[in-house]
């Protein structure tokens, strides 16, 4: 049965984007799960992705890799401009961990925090309200590195007076010898932060998609709102905003290394981010899949082994 067939003249027609190829799609899903880590033509020849028995192996070697770029920055005399996400969150603790066992400052680190969630307007959530990614990060990141934290005058957060300065600051930062490392993980839609394969439609070029620095009152799709609802807000999709603010791919496609995470494992065989793994690393790189792109850039993909598949039907 082809899922293009089925789709016709149902509620799901114009649900997906439109720059979709779902015969591709099964392509990369339909690879027997040993075949993951077998390099394509379009990744980069220092990109790397790196199976994960466990979350727990996942968090501490995402957190390790973390650590170990605060590290030798700091070594190199070097300042550290980091794209942060919420979500994955596990690997903060870890990293927290081993720049505490060496004794490392991250007081040459500026962070930038890559979403956080916004109304119709870009107006974003109170620092102390708990659903913030601000807070989030002070919790899980900032607050425990204690003596060696970063400089809050450092710390970035996007709310939509300071989003737009992001690229600015980044390129000034740079200038003076920074290295620019983005830590993600990927939506199930694909997305990068908050960046929609939706978004594809309103570009003329590839080119003029790559521009792209940030948005606000980013529109949000369904299916982003509730890998949400499942992984963040305990099912409640109430609870979840239809809008963020969002980092784009004017700034993630600048960095000098990516350090990924697809975690998205449930319980009893469930999971939600295998079919989002295999695109990332079997697509080939297209706008209408954002995620795509993180192979053509250095850097490590954590990912849990589970996800490789098989990616077959089971009922449970």
């Amino acid at each position: 049965m082809n899922f293009n067939d089925t789709v016709k003249g149902s509620m799901l027609e114009g649900f997906y984007p439109e720059g979709w190829d779902f015969q591709k799609i099964d392509r990369c899903c339909s690879n027997p799960p040993e075949s993951i880590l077998e390099p394509q033509e379009f990744w980069n020849k220092d990109f790397t992705p790196v199976r994960c028995d466990n979350i727990n192996d996942f968090d501490m070697m995402m957190g390790h890799e973390i650590a170990m770029e605060i590290k030798s920055t700091s070594q190199d005399n070097r300042k550290l401009a980091v794209i942060l996400p919420v979500g994955p969150m596990g690997m903060y603790k870890w990293a927290v961990y081993f720049l505490k066992e060496w004794n490392v400052s991250a007081r040459h680190v500026y962070g930038f925090n890559m979403d956080e969630w916004s109304d119709s307007e870009g107006n974003t959530l109170e620092p102390e309200n708990p659903a913030s990614f601000q807070f989030a990060m002070k919790q899980a990141f900032y607050d425990l590195l204690g003596e060696l934290t970063v400089p809050e005058g450092q710390r970035n957060f996007a709310t939509k007076e300071n989003l737009p300065t992001y690229a600015g600051k980044i390129e000034k930062l740079k200038k003076e010898g920074a290295k620019l490392v983005t830590v993600f993980g990927i939506g199930r839609m694909c997305h990068i932060a908050f960046w929609e394969p939706h978004f594809a439609a309103e570009f003329k070029s590839l080119e003029e998609w790559k521009l792209q620095t940030h948005r606000i009152a980013a529109l949000l799709h369904p299916l982003t709102i509730e890998q949400n609802a499942i992984t963040s807000f305990k099912s409640r999709t109430t609870l979840v905003p239809c809008r963020a603010n969002t980092i784009g791919p004017g700034l993630f496609l600048k960095s000098d290394k990516i350090i990924g995470g697809c975690d998205g494992t449930l319980d009893r065989g469930m999971q939600w981010q295998g079919m989002s793994l295999w695109m990332t690393l079997r697509y080939g790189p297209d706008m209408w899949v954002p995620s795509s792109f993180m192979p053509t850039l250095p850097g490590k993909l954590f990912f849990i082994s589970e996800l490789a598949g098989p990616l077959i039907a089971e009922c449970h």
